[in-house]
């Protein structure tokens, strides 16, 4: 089966879809910075079109073989967290229109459509019915659920939206969960080597035995990995986390050091949360921004401890400074939940 990515990001999605045998031979993403991480990480076969997709035109591929576009627009305006550009008049919230064109373009045997679980509530649910009726209308027979990352192995409570389309009106069978018992935190990073506040070795050896299924896994063949990097807080942020245990957030913080919030009851509750050790992790969105703390040390994630709880393996190797590495991973899906949904279609 050949596939064709659109809003692909650094890849999570076309990780997947590879790992579950697709030719993934066209790419488009806007961004130059996850366009650069995709292609280091990929290399697709046709094209890697790093531009605005309203600008993407029709380019032949082999129609000897099946044909899956897949792919997120931006979601941003869809998330619960982001109540500001959460309806019918955030541009940015119908690029959809844009996938279904390029769907239009191709008229592939498959569509896999991939957004936050917010989508179903954004404007009453607006913009579900008008992706179902515009690809029905192009005489796809189309399904949606809601799927939860950690009943697939991946290390954190994550709800993502799938919506999945056939050409040939063959009805989609949604995967199972494939796990009983979820990864934790520890198993996906407890291997990982000790770092002090923003440390910046790029490439690290590890120095410790990986001890879960997971970990090991995620190392692969390797003796070391990328992007095990840290953003440097303040003296005064470093003294916060030392007041948060494991789950707790921003409430555990003395008031003497929260002066500069002017309410700081008003603070979201994902503000400084520490994760927890035996349980999967809270989702990994801006997790910088979000100051999501280490569940033992006192310092933020690093970009590689994010990657391991999205599920990308340690070698995918993110480019560009901290802030676009961050970026690149908060944004992505995860490959393992992706890996089952490709897994499922080609059944």
């Amino acid at each position: 089966m050949i596939g064709i990515d659109l809003f692909a990001g650094a890849g999570g999605m076309s990780s997947g879809a590879r790992m579950a045998g697709i030719d993934v031979q066209i790419v488009v993403e806007s961004d130059k910075h996850a366009a650069a991480t995709y292609q280091h990480n990929h290399k697709p076969s046709k094209l890697l079109f790093v531009d605005d997709i309203r600008k993407f035109e029709h380019i032949s591929i082999d129609r000897t073989k099946p044909i899956v576009v897949f792919g997120g627009p931006p979601c941003q305006g869809f998330s619960t967290s982001n109540q500001r550009n959460r309806s019918s008049f955030n541009e940015k919230n119908w690029l959809f229109k844009e996938f279904v064109r390029v769907v239009s373009l191709y008229m592939p045997d498959w569509i896999v459509f991939e957004n936050v679980s917010g989508i179903l509530e954004t404007a009453n649910g607006v913009f579900v019915e008008h992706i179902m009726r515009d690809f029905r209308d192009l005489g796809y027979l189309c399904s949606y659920q809601v799927l939860q990352a950690s009943n697939y192995g991946v290390p954190q409570k994550r709800s993502r939206f799938f919506l999945v389309g056939s050409l040939h009106n063959q009805k989609y069978k949604f995967p199972e969960p494939t796990v009983s018992i979820p990864v934790t935190v520890d198993d996906a990073i407890g291997d990982l080597p000790i770092l002090s506040n923003g440390a910046f070795v790029n490439y690290i050896e590890y120095d410790r035995k990986a001890q879960s299924e997971y970990a090991i896994a995620m190392r692969g063949n390797l003796s070391g990995c990328h992007n095990h990097i840290v953003t440097r807080n303040s003296d005064l942020v470093i003294e916060r986390y030392g007041h948060i245990s494991q789950g707790g957030n921003w409430e555990s913080i003395p008031d003497r050091l929260m002066q500069n919030y002017a309410d700081k009851s008003r603070c979201h509750t994902g503000i400084y949360r520490r994760l927890k050790n035996h349980e999967p992790s809270v989702v990994i969105g801006n997790f910088r921004k979000n100051m999501l703390i280490h569940p033992t040390q006192d310092r933020g994630l690093s970009v590689r401890e994010a990657a391991r709880i999205q599920s990308f393996p340690d070698d995918f190797t993110f480019l560009g400074s901290v802030g676009f590495q961050q970026q690149q991973v908060g944004n992505a899906v995860p490959p393992m939940l992706a890996k089952k949904i490709f897994e499922s279609l080609m059944l």
